[in-house]
């Protein structure tokens, strides 16, 4: 049989607060959306905005990361695999669907004053040994490496 791959990858921002709930078995389950947008020229050479409303789930550790850090307006990376669900309505017996992006890697790219809580930029990835790092240092401002990175004869080389 042959390969193939199923991979998401999305960059855009938060629509809503994320919803967080928890599974009978106690597995946290984040879900949330995303818009992207795209920027195209119509006929007449005018610029066409589309947005596109992404579906996101999240479990385990990812989901504790977007339930502390991302609310509506936090811009995000997101790498993940994209999944249909389908059920029949209680109501109208009906097929339904949803398609949802079970996200993998969840990478923060908000400031604090952008939507999102937590510094220029953080990672999470789901998988048994995830963790995330969060950075809280203040960025360090050009004369600091000059003072730190001072150069004598005797550190060059040739």
């Amino acid at each position: 049989m042959a390969k193939s791959v199923n991979k998401v990858i999305l960059l855009g921002n938060v629509g809503k607060d994320p919803e967080i709930r928890s599974t009978p078995g106690g597995t946290m389950v984040a879900t949330f959306s995303i818009a992207t947008s795209d920027r195209t020229k119509d006929a007449q050479g005018n610029w066409q905005d589309r947005t596109e409303w992404h579906n996101l789930v999240a479990f385990q550790r990812t989901a504790e990361i977007i339930r502390d850090y991302v609310k509506k307006g936090s811009k995000l990376y997101v790498e993940g695999k994209i999944q249909t669900r389908s059920w029949d309505d209680k109501e109208t017996g009906a097929k339904k669907y949803r398609t949802e992006i079970i996200v993998n890697d969840l990478s923060l790219l908000s400031g604090r004053d952008e939507g999102g809580s937590g510094g220029g930029y953080s990672r999470a990835s789901s998988g048994s040994s995830s963790s995330a790092s969060f950075d809280q240092r203040p960025a360090a401002g050009a004369d600091d490496f000059a003072q730190s990175a001072e150069i004598s004869d005797d550190d060059i080389p040739f």
